[in-house]
C-alpha cells in the first residue's frame, strides 16, 4: 500500500478498483437479501459446503433448500460457473458515472445526471430511491424535489454505490471526489444517504495515497459532518477495532446499535463495510470475504470493499481466482455498454483521472 507515483501504477490501481468492484459484487450477489441471508445463515451455508475460511466465490449450494433461497442469478455467480460478470445496478452506476464524466466533464450538474439516467438507464433496472427519483424526473420534477417527493428511501445505500467513479478519477483528492459525489447523490438522496456517497468517494480517493486502510478511513471521515450518524457509526467501528474486539463481536455490537434501520439503509451497511475493511487489513481476499459474510446488502458492500481493496493493492496483486473468471467482460443495462471490456472501462477512467485538473 504505497502512494501512486507513476502513470502505469495509476492505471494498475484504477483497474484494480474496477476489478475489485465487480468481483466483490459477484461474490455477494447470490445472498443479497439481508433480512433472509443473515451473517449466521451465510456462515452456515459456507460450513455445509466446506468453504470456511472463504477464499473464492461462493460455492454451489450443498442442499436444495439453500439453492431455492439464493438470488435467481446464483448459477452465474458461483465458483466454476462464472463467465464474465452478471448485470447488476452496482456496476451499472459505475459505468453510468463514467459516461457522465466523458459527456459533461467534471463540471456536470445534478440535472445532467438525471437527463443521462432517462436516456441511458431502463426504468425497471432502478430500485428504491433511484426508482423514486427516476419517476419524479419523468413526471417533470427537478432536483432537489426529485430526491424528496414521495421517496421514503432517501437515506438508503443507493447513492453510496454510485460514488466510485469520483474516487477513481480523483486519486489523492478526497474532498474534490466527495463534492462530485454529493452533486450526483442529491438527485435521489438526502441526509446520511448523501453523506454515504461523499464518504465512499473520499475513501476510494484516499486509498490511492494512504499508507494503510485505516488512514484512508480516517481521511474519508473528514468530508462529512462529524456529528452525523454515519460519522458516529464509522468512528464506533474504528474504536471497537482499536480495542481488539473480534470481527464477529464488532458486528454484533453494531447490529444492536443500528437495529430497526433495515438492511438497505446506509448506516448499518457502512458499519459492515468499515469492519470488513479494517479486519481485512489491506488483504484483498480477506477484505471482500469478511465484508460479504457480514450480511445486509452483500453485493453492494462487497462491491465497495472490493473497489477500495483493489485500489490499495492494484490489479496485478488481485488473486487470479477473483479476476480470471470475469474474462475482462462486463454485462450492463446501460445502453451502449453491455459486453464492454473491463480493461477498456478502466483505461477510459485513467484518461479522465489524468485530465481532472485541466
Amino acid at each position: 500500500m504505497t502512494p501512486v507515483r507513476s502513470e502505469p501504477e495509476l492505471a494498475d490501481r484504477i483497474l484494480g478498483g474496477w476489478l475489485g468492484r465487480i468481483a466483490g459484487n459477484m461474490l455477494g450477489k447470490p445472498v443479497e437479501q439481508g433480512d433472509l441471508w443473515t451473517r449466521d445463515r451465510i456462515d452456515r451455508y459456507l460450513r455445509r459446503a466446506g468453504a470456511l475460511p472463504l477464499t473464492d466465490y461462493l460455492p454451489e449450494p450443498a442442499g436444495e433448500n439453500d439453492g431455492v433461497a439464493l438470488r435467481p442469478e446464483w448459477q452465474r455467480c458461483v465458483r466454476g460457473r462464472i463467465h464474465g460478470s452478471c448485470r447488476d445496478d452496482d456496476i451499472d452506476y459505475a459505468i453510468l458515472g463514467l459516461d457522465l464524466l466523458e459527456t459533461h466533464g467534471f463540471g456536470f450538474s445534478t440535472e445532467q445526471v438525471g437527463e443521462l439516467w432517462l436516456r441511458r438507464l431502463p426504468y425497471l433496472q432502478t430500485f428504491t430511491a433511484e426508482r423514486a427519483a427516476y419517476r419524479n424526473l419523468a413526471n417533470g420534477l427537478k432536483p432537489p424535489l426529485t430526491a424528496t417527493h414521495d421517496n421514503p428511501y432517501q437515506e438508503w445505500i443507493g447513492a453510496l454505490i454510485r460514488a466510485d467513479i469520483y474516487g477513481w478519477t480523483g486519486p489523492g483528492a478526497p474532498r474534490r471526489a466527495a463534492q462530485l459525489a454529493r452533486r450526483d447523490a442529491v438527485l435521489s438522496h438526502s441526509g446520511n444517504g448523501v453523506y454515504g456517497a461523499m464518504w465512499a468517494a473520499a475513501l476510494i480517493s484516499a486509498a490511492f495515497t494512504a499508507p494503510t486502510v485505516r488512514h484512508a478511513l480516517d481521511t474519508a471521515l473528514t468530508v462529512i459532518p462529524p456529528g452525523c450518524r454515519l460519522a458516529r457509526t464509522v468512528r464506533r467501528v474504528l474504536t471497537l477495532h482499536e480495542t481488539r474486539m473480534t470481527w464477529e463481536d464488532t458486528l454484533t455490537t453494531l447490529s444492536e446499535e443500528t437495529a430497526g434501520l433495515g438492511w438497505i439503509h446506509t448506516i448499518p451497511n457502512a458499519a459492515v463495510l468499515t469492519a470488513g475493511l479494517l479486519y481485512g487489513d489491506g488483504d484483498f481476499t480477506r477484505t471482500i470475504t469478511l465484508t460479504v459474510r457480514g450480511g445486509l446488502d452483500t453485493d453492494s458492500n462487497g462491491a465497495t470493499a472490493g473497489s477500495v481493496a483493489g485500489v490499495l493493492t492494484g490489479a496485478d496483486a488481485i488473486p487470479g481466482q477473483w479476476k480470471d473468471p470475469l474474462e475482462d467482460t462486463v454485462r450492463s443495462a446501460v445502453f451502449g455498454f453491455d459486453g464492454a471490456r473491463i480493461s477498456e472501462l478502466a483505461a477510459r477512467t485513467v484518461q479522465l483521472a489524468e485530465t481532472a485538473d485541466v
